[in-house]
């Protein structure tokens, strides 16, 4: 079995691997201020691991022309990535560069093929099984198995304890683990110390008289803090593509991990369905706002942002992971960030707060302990060399393949070997 890794190496951003130039996993763009993407390619079949952007948001791309090769996936990746799709090109508008069409959204339709956790499936020859990877919604870790050799593609996955998922706990036997390392240089305290934190310093700042904005990614994130929220008993109001995730995941409550629950915490709710007149208007109150986009590239949060930035009362609540270049980037590392097409100080406190849906380096770790027999491809991450390297000081055959890099895979029995391509 012959593996190019086309995108998501020695990065974060734009996953997209190619089994024996007929399979491919995943298919996406890299986020942040200005996107890029994978090489194009023309497989049989294609796995979309999980709905983020990242992972999902070139698939329609695949569909060109005549082409048609069948979409796998579960149903609420289905729905999440169509969903991120009409959202791309929304924000794009009419610009020419456009990296796919609506007539291609439109032919996701045609070629989608739903399945649940733990069911085989057959795709371009190989027998394809997914597992629930405990990240968002519907996501998955993508066994194939060509009859002689079983590679494990975790895609993003987490160990730890979440309100809106169950943690990923299926290990499947594979002869190779392409694993992701987003946070393998990071071990977070108790996902209940992160959350009083948060709380804590939400509920001071209203009763101090503040508002506090919370930038969040529509998918996963925003759920997480209605969650987080409704439990607290902290009015909260929900704007951006979120609200439409939050409706979608409603009609899906075999992907949520307490569907009565997450029914409660979309009532609780506040959505806002105005413009920006509304929007400034709620910016005003002593409450808290959970709003796209994650990284302030966009989306409401530049809304109220603005409307929050100049009084030290008000705090803005970052929740994740911030792309180098971003404006949530900077607006950590330096106080200021690009706000209303200039760029400015922000006087409002901000503070990080760490709700990543992605394993730490404990919960990595402990994946990889059910592979000690396996080949392990480090992959998505910052450091992916550095971490494949403390891998091998413990006694993992362990390496990270540079962006384009083939790598051939072979049952434990007789190995693996790195190819040039």
């Amino acid at each position: 079995m012959r593996v190019r890794f086309l995108g998501g190496a020695r990065e974060v951003g734009r996953s997209a691997v190619l089994v024996d130039d007929s399979l491919l996993l995943d298919y996406g763009m890299s986020g942040g201020t200005h996107s890029r993407y994978p090489p194009d390619v023309e497989p049989e079949a294609v796995v979309v691991s999980h709905g983020h952007l990242d992972h999902t948001g070139m698939v329609p791309a695949l569909l060109k022309g005549t082409r048609r090769p069948p979409v796998h996936w579960t149903k609420a990746t289905r729905d999440l990535a169509t969903l991120l799709a009409e959202d791309t090109l929304s924000i794009q508008g009419d610009r020419y560069d456009q990296p796919f069409t609506r007539a291609e959204i439109g032919a996701l339709g045609e070629v989608s093929v739903t399945h649940p956790y733990g069911e085989s499936f057959q795709a371009a020859g190989y027998e394809v099984t997914l597992f629930d990877a405990g990240h968002i919604p519907g996501s998955a870790h993508v066994l194939v198995d060509d009859g002689d050799t079983r590679v494990l593609y975790t895609g993003d996955f987490n160990t730890g304890d979440q309100r809106l998922v169950e943690p990923s706990t299926a290990r499947p036997a594979a002869d190779a683990v392409i694993v992701e390392s987003t946070y393998a240089d990071v071990t977070r305290p108790p996902r209940s110390e992160i959350e009083d934190a948060f709380v804590q310093a939400v509920t001071e700042t209203v009763h101090r008289g503040g508002t506090v904005v919370v930038p969040a990614f529509a998918i996963g994130r925003t759920q997480e803090m209605m969650l987080l929220c409704e439990s607290n008993d902290i009015e909260c109001y929900v704007d951006g593509m979120g609200i439409e995730v939050t409706d979608r995941l409603r009609h899906a409550p075999a992907f949520v991990r307490d569907p009565e629950r997450y029914r409660r915490a979309s009532g609780h709710a506040r959505f806002v369905t105005g413009r920006d007149g509304q929007r400034r208007r709620i910016a005003a109150k002593n409450t808290v706002i959970v709003t796209t986009a994650g990284m302030l590239a966009g989306g409401p949060a530049m809304t109220y942002v603005p409307a929050v930035a100049g009084n030290p009362t008000n705090l803005i609540a970052m929740t994740g992971y911030q792309v180098e270049g971003t404006p949530g980037r900077d607006l950590l590392e330096t106080g200021s960030a690009e706000i209303d097409g200039r760029h400015r100080p922000v006087s409002a406190r901000v503070r990080q707060f760490d709700f990543s849906a992605h394993a730490d380096r404990t919960g990595v770790l402990s994946l990889l302990e059910s592979y000690r027999d396996a080949t392990v491809f480090v992959n998505h991450g910052d450091q992916c060399e550095r971490f494949a390297a403390d891998l091998r000081d413990m006694g993992f055959d362990a390496s990270a393949p540079a962006p384009g890099e083939t790598v051939a895979v072979a049952s434990s029995k007789r190995g693996v070997r790195k190819e040039s391509v």
